[in-house]
């Protein structure tokens, strides 16, 4: 199992912490990851990342789709792969109908359907076989529809890069994750329980049957664990219960929550329920406080060094092949390397 950490997006201040990164990479984490919301970018800190490191791979959880055509994700990714020598990992998702038509005025449209030939188009591009063309639902290139000048031209990247650059997408639903086997390299499921591989594995399966050729050992499991290092085990457990609160309760609409319905199938329906409730009512503490211990101690690594030590054994024994850190702890990232490397 290798080691990752994220290192998310900013807050209201932007800032990277090249240092903890750093420090990451000489103790041998494999991976760093950025990400987007509807404020800082994924690439710009990850292009500062990869100036200042040398040998940790550079990952995007995620770029979001709807944000940039597949042929810009494609330029991006040769461009950045390019300057790092071979070390950027392009993760890909769909984002939510809130921030899609929200804040980038597209329609958030067929989700599986754009991951799918998303995906398509960005591996035309990069084996340079010929000028690109794609009919699609999604995506036609040339463009040729309303609006059209009629004056597209199939064309090929001008840059030769890395014919394999791994792609991974972003996906906790059944359909999701089977879409992401057929056609991507791996998956970053967010947070997952490891002793619930039955989420994912038939999904998985289903995928990976629909490419001959394509192996299961193949195929990545990279999900986000945060990782609180305290004595106090319930002061460990209070950072992860407000992103727990923020994303079942908040992360979308009322019947439109992927977390919410992921938290159900996790086996927390009537919590969920509740969850949402009183975060869309305003309570956000009372949500947090909703959030079940045993969720909790699941999906992320918390408490006393011992009691951390303890509960990697699920996760080395799952499958999970990358274990993405959340925390800004160095001490956090000493343990785990020295438990995990």
């Amino acid at each position: 199992m290798r080691l990752g950490m994220t290192a998310g997006y900013s807050g209201a201040a932007m800032g990277v912490n090249l240092p903890l990164i750093l420090e990451a990479e000489k103790l041998g984490f494999d991976s760093v990851w950025t990400a987007e919301a509807y404020g800082s970018d994924a690439i710009t800190p990850l292009a500062w990342i990869g100036a200042g490191t040398k040998k940790i791979k550079l990952g995007t959880a995620i770029m979001q789709m709807p944000a940039r055509t597949p042929a810009m994700a494609a330029m991006t990714a040769m461009t950045l792969d390019a300057l790092s020598g071979g070390r950027f990992i392009i993760g890909l998702g769909p984002s939510g109908p809130q921030v899609v038509e929200g804040w980038h005025g597209v329609p958030y449209g067929k989700p599986l359907t754009r991951t799918r030939e998303y995906i398509q188009i960005i591996r035309k591009i990069l084996a340079r076989e010929g000028p690109l063309e794609f009919k699609g639902e999604e995506y036609q290139i040339p463009y040729t529809g309303p609006g059209a000048s009629g004056l597209g031209k199939p064309l090929k990247s001008i840059l030769h890069a890395r014919k394999d650059i791994p792609i991974f997408t972003a996906s906790i639903n059944p359909k999701g994750i089977e879409t992401s086997a057929e056609v991507a390299d791996g998956v970053i499921p967010v947070w997952m329980n490891p002793e619930r591989m039955d989420l994912l594995e038939p999904h998985i399966s289903k995928g990976l049957a629909k490419t001959p050729g394509k192996k299961r050992e193949d195929f990545a499991i990279a999900p986000f664990v945060t990782c609180v290092l305290a004595d106090d085990l319930e002061r460990a457990r209070m950072p992860v219960k407000g992103m727990l609160a923020l994303y079942v309760g908040g992360m979308g609409a009322r019947g439109k929550n992927f977390y919410n319905d992921y938290a159900k199938r996790l086996g927390y329906e009537a919590e969920a329920v509740k969850i949402q409730d009183l975060y869309l009512a305003g309570k956000k503490a009372e949500a947090m406080a909703m959030v079940p211990d045993k969720l909790v101690d699941e999906i992320a690594l918390v408490g006393p060094a011992a009691r951390i030590k303890d509960r990697l054994s699920a996760w080395k024994g799952s499958g999970v092949t990358d274990l993405l850190v959340g925390g800004a702890q160095p001490e956090v990232i000493r343990l785990l390397a020295e438990t995990v490397l």
